[in-house]
């Protein structure tokens, strides 16, 4: 192995400038079993799963069709959110949800039996999960909120959502753990199978199927009274600013998390060789443990933030009744100066830029629960499950789906006007991750203007009828039908 003549004194990478290497100046290294490098994690940076290296290998696919993987899961979730939505506003709930946990499951453990020879059935197993993962993400905050209400919803939902980070942080331990235990990585895709049909019987047998808006006692809206369309139903959330705003802040969110789970590790790993901690990659995988860092960062924060956000939501509420808003808002414009901190200490001083990133990450963290708490206290209980599908569309569309694009885009394009070297692509993503800090300050903005708008939304949301298809002509010819009743009767005693 030829390394550049600065490495071969011995003297280090921060002497070695590396900022002004260029990639020529070391050769591939070899290889260790199964394709990794010798002292490799053998964990892929860009998924967070610890086989998708494996995958590649199996199924011969290159890195940019590898992309399409989570391009395929994240399409057929939001083609399928606004489905479940419909279905679950309309018909019983924890069938919807069972039939889309069955898919979920049944596609993943299938897809540990594909053949090499057949990888685009892998792509198409990717889908079915994403349809799967639609189902819980829009059906199962409706059936909480019609569980319970005020400061029980509030902490269940704290619980549900916690449950996010923690969730990818042990599949992400469990998935590697499974595939270094059987040396084959086909069980990491079989094990999980194992855990959602325990989901599955628990959710037949334990959940029931309360009626919609059975919290909030409104018997006569859950159970009789016309229903609605899909069009009439948008077009009422489309009138409700409280779910528009709140909404549009969740796509701010969504943005910065969806960038910071892609770009992340990379950026902290540039920031160590900038640093002289590391040296540089010139061949994947790299021998980095940025993103199992980014990784346990982000459980932890995620843990401590959902229950700090629901916390302050129940405390909060006591005093001020737009108290949901008013903390997502100020969560968000105290995060955008911690990323911007983050990001400007970086080649100064790695640690201190790390403990901005995780205070940013915690306030992040404390709105999950929060913004499910809006939606379901402004949105009439017919309509929630439409409301969470649309929510999830407009979030991912908008948000992450493409924001990893745009912000190497942007850092493609900087990097294009200077000489290419190490320390010109720190500061190239540097400086196209600012961005970021904007976009968590206009998602403050958005939930100031929701918080404008609650109390009328929440009033609205509670009337009998809200969101059904002409509800003022059902009351005006119900008004009329006893006005003639009355006059009937009158007459009859006159005779």
């Amino acid at each position: 192995m030829r390394l550049c003549s600065c490495m071969r004194s011995g003297t280090g990478a921060a002497s070695c400038k590396v900022w002004g290497m260029s990639e020529e100046c070391q050769e591939p290294r070899p290889e260790g079993p199964q394709g990794r490098s010798p002292g490799s994690g053998g964990h892929s940076e860009a998924s967070g799963s610890g086989v998708l290296l494996d995958v590649q290998k199996f199924f011969q696919i290159s890195d940019r069709s590898a992309g399409l993987l989570q391009t395929v899961f994240t399409g057929c979730l939001l083609l399928s959110a606004p489905v479940f939505g419909y279905l679950g506003d309309r018909h019983s709930r924890k069938i919807t949800l069972s039939l889309g946990i069955l898919l979920w499951s049944g596609a993943g453990l299938s897809s540990s039996f594909i053949s090499p020879r057949y990888s685009w059935l892998f792509f198409l197993s990717r889908g079915v999960v994403g349809t799967g993962t639609a189902s819980y993400s829009t059906i199962a905050p409706t059936i909480l909120g019609d569980l319970f209400m005020g400061d029980q919803r509030t902490r269940v939902l704290a619980i549900f959502y916690i449950f996010i980070p923690v969730g990818s942080g042990l599949g992400y331990v469990l998935g590697s753990a499974v595939k270094t235990l059987t040396g084959n990585w086909h069980w990491a895709l079989r094990i999980m199978p194992c855990l959602e049909a325990v989901a599955l019987i628990l959710l037949i047998t334990l959940v029931p199927d309360p009626p919609r808006g059975a919290a909030e006692k409104q018997r006569e809206v859950a159970m009789g009274g016309p229903r609605s369309s899909w069009c009439e139903d948008v077009r009422y959330l489309g009138r409700n600013w409280s779910f528009v705003w709140s909404t549009l802040g969740v796509t701010a969110m969504a943005f910065v998390t969806g960038a910071l789970g892609f770009w992340a590790p990379k950026f902290l790993f540039e920031a160590r060789v900038v640093h002289g901690l590391q040296l540089p990659c010139f061949q994947q995988p790299c021998d980095s443990k940025d993103s199992l860092i980014f990784g346990a960062v982000t459980v932890v924060t995620g843990i401590i933030g959902v229950f700090l956000g629901a916390e302050a939501s129940r405390r909060y509420k006591k005093v001020n009744p737009r108290a949901e808003p008013l903390i997502c808002a100020s969560s968000l414009l105290a995060a955008a100066p911690c990323l911007y901190l983050a990001l400007i200490l970086a080649p100064t001083t790695l640690l201190a830029s790390y403990v901005f990133l995780a205070l940013g990450e915690l306030l992040l963290s404390c709105n999950w629960a929060v913004v499910a708490d809006i939606l379901l206290s402004v949105v009439a209980p017919r309509c929630r499950g439409t409301a969470e599908a649309l929510q999830i569309t407009v979030g991912h569309i908008l948000g992450d789906a493409g924001s990893p694009y745009l912000i190497g885009l942007v850092s493609s394009a900087l990097r294009a006007r200077h000489p290419d070297s190490y320390l010109q692509r720190f500061l190239s993503l540097q400086q196209s991750f600012l961005c970021c800090t904007f976009a968590i300050a206009l998602g403050g903005g958005c939930f100031l203007l929701a918080a404008l708008n609650l109390e009328r939304d929440q009033a609205q949301a509670q009337q009998p009828g809200t969101g059904t298809p002409g509800s003022k002509d059902v009351d005006s010819r119900n008004t009329e039908r006893q006005s003639l009743l009355f006059h009937t009767g009158a007459a009859r005693q006159d005779s």
